[in-house]
């Protein structure tokens, strides 16, 4: 097996400017027939901040960690980065590799949990790119969702303690823990996982999240009560879709006297 010569960030991509979301919209939703009133709709989200998703400067940062943490550590692998839906695209880096020599690829996704949309769309995209591309594009491994790395609990920990310290000190030790997720179809999680796996009713992306909530609330200590919640639920309101929200949550907390 030849050695990995080039690292491939992949991400989701989001607009950086006012003119660009609609048609990144259009992107993320090509091919479903969604009506372009709704997707103005959508896009009134991203106008509130002038148009700018913070996905593309978070990806930036991270591939400067990522730079500086190869070059500390002798790992010399030149590093590229493709997103599904905007600028850079992972078809045109794909090309790029290929120009550039590059055989053989190992990729992460920004996406740390299993269901259709954030792991196997991301693969389904890396084979349409490399076929876009032709023979000399690069082979590309995907590493598996990240989402019980120790590199992804400790922060969340760390972040979950100091949101607890900015509680007046009479409330904190009371403190109920919400982990709030993106909501996603409910046959979509049910199908999430890959087959022999075991997963139960709910499937890996329910099962994953269920266990970073407990990696996370372990860590904190303190035995707070907590449970995982969703948001960003979307759809036709006859599709069934993972509950409980994270707002009706709270005001059903609210109403049993939690402060």
């Amino acid at each position: 097996m030849r050695p990995y010569d080039a690292f491939l960030l992949v991400s989701f991509g989001g607009p950086e400017a006012e003119d660009e979301v609609i048609p990144f919209l259009e992107n993320v939703t090509r091919g479903r027939g969604i009506p372009r009133e709704r997707l103005a709709e959508v896009g009134e989200h991203y106008y509130l901040f002038n148009g700018v998703s913070p996905i593309n400067r978070q990806c930036r940062d991270l591939l400067a960690e990522i730079r500086a943490d190869f070059s500390a550590n002798g790992v010399d692998l030149p590093v590229y980065w493709g997103n599904r839906f905007w600028t850079p695209m992972l078809t045109d880096t794909v090309r790029q590799m290929a120009e550039d020599g590059v055989r053989r690829v190992v990729a992460m996704a920004t996406s740390a949990y299993s269901s259709y949309s954030s792991h196997r769309a991301y693969l389904n995209d890396i084979a349409a790119a490399r076929e876009a591309v032709g023979p000399e594009a690069p082979e590309i491994e995907l590493i598996r969702p990240f989402f019980d790395h120790p590199g992804f609990i400790e922060p969340l920990a760390e972040h979950t303690r100091q949101a607890l310290d900015r509680l007046p000190q009479d409330k904190r030790a009371g403190a109920r823990l919400l982990f709030s997720a993106h909501s996603i179809p409910t046959a979509m999680a049910e199908a999430s996982g890959e087959p022999g796996q075991g997963y139960g009713p709910g499937g890996a992306y329910v099962a994953q999240l269920e266990e970073v909530a407990r990696l996370v609330a372990e860590q904190v200590g303190g035995g707070h009560p907590y449970e995982v919640v969703y948001q960003s639920r979307s759809g036709p309101p006859s599709q069934p879709w993972l509950e409980p929200d994270v707002n009706d949550r709270l005001e059903e907390l609210a109403g049993e006297g939690a402060e």
